[in-house]
C-alpha cells in the first residue's frame, strides 16, 4: 500500500483553484502566504512561478527533485560542478523549488567523486611561478660543448641560443676559458642583437667570474 505525500506547493495550488486557505492558519501565516502567492499560477496539472529574472519556471515536487539535481550534476551535461553552479543549471533548465540551493549543497557534499576531486587546500597546492614575458633576443642561454677530437686546432664549441626565437650562435674554440666567452658575447651577441636582459648559464667558472661581471656592468 503506497501513501501519496502532498507536494510542498499543495496549499498554493489549492488556493489558486478554490480560493481557500487552511482554516487552522494564523493571521501571520496568511499574511506570509498572500505576500508570495502573486508569483504563482496554476495550469493543471503543473504549478509555475514568475521568478525574479522575469522567467517562468515549473515548480518541482519532492519526488522529482533528486532526479533533476542528479541529471544536472552527475550526467554528461553536468560536469560535477559545485553546488552553486549545479543549482544554477537547474534554474537554467526551467525548474524551481524553495530548497533548491540547500539541496544542491547537500548533493555535492555527499558526492563521492566531488569529495575525492574537490578543491585543493592551499597547503596542498603546487607553487605558482610567475611567467617571464620577454622579447626576441632578450634572454640568451650559453654553454660550452666538448671537448671534441681536435679539428684545425679547436676542441670546443661555444653555443648561444635565444630563448624566444631559438636562434643559435656558435663558434669553434681552442679553449673553454672566460676570455673566449667575453669575446663571443661582444662580437656575436652584443654587436649584432643588442645587450640582452638576461644571460643563462650552468654557473661554470668561465661564466661566473670578475671579468664577466665587469663586462655586464659596462654594457648595462
Amino acid at each position: 500500500m503506497s501513501i501519496e505525500v502532498a507536494p510542498w506547493y499543495s496549499h498554493i495550488a489549492n488556493f489558486l483553484v478554490t480560493g481557500e486557505v487552511p482554516s487552522e492558519w494564523s493571521a501571520q501565516d496568511k499574511r506570509h502566504f498572500f505576500a508570495k502567492i502573486h508569483a504563482y499560477y496554476w495550469e493543471e496539472p503543473f504549478l509555475f512561478k514568475y521568478c525574479a529574472d522575469q522567467i517562468i519556471r515549473k515548480c518541482v515536487p519532492e519526488q522529482e527533485q533528486s532526479g533533476i539535481l542528479s541529471h544536472c550534476h552527475d550526467n554528461a551535461c553536468g560536469g560535477h560542478f559545485a553546488s552553486q553552479k549545479t543549482a544554477m543549471k537547474v534554474i537554467q533548465s526551467g525548474f524551481w523549488w524553495p530548497s533548491l540551493f540547500k539541496d544542491a549543497h547537500s548533493m555535492c557534499k555527499g558526492c563521492d567523486r566531488c569529495q575525492r576531486l574537490g578543491k585543493l587546500t592551499r597547503r596542498n597546492m603546487m607553487p605558482l611561478n610567475p611567467i617571464l614575458i620577454v622579447d626576441v633576443f632578450d634572454v640568451w642561454g650559453i654553454d660550452f660543448m666538448g671537448p671534441f677530437p681536435m679539428s684545425f686546432g679547436h676542441s670546443y664549441i661555444l653555443v648561444g641560443v635565444d630563448y624566444v626565437s631559438k636562434w643559435v650562435e656558435a663558434i669553434p674554440c681552442r679553449s673553454n676559458d672566460h676570455k673566449v666567452v667575453l669575446k663571443f658575447l661582444k662580437d656575436n651577441i652584443f654587436a649584432r642583437f643588442g645587450v640582452p636582459k638576461a644571460i643563462i648559464s650552468d654557473g661554470g667558472t668561465h661564466f661566473c667570474n670578475k671579468p664577466f661581471e665587469t663586462l655586464l656592468a659596462k654594457w648595462g
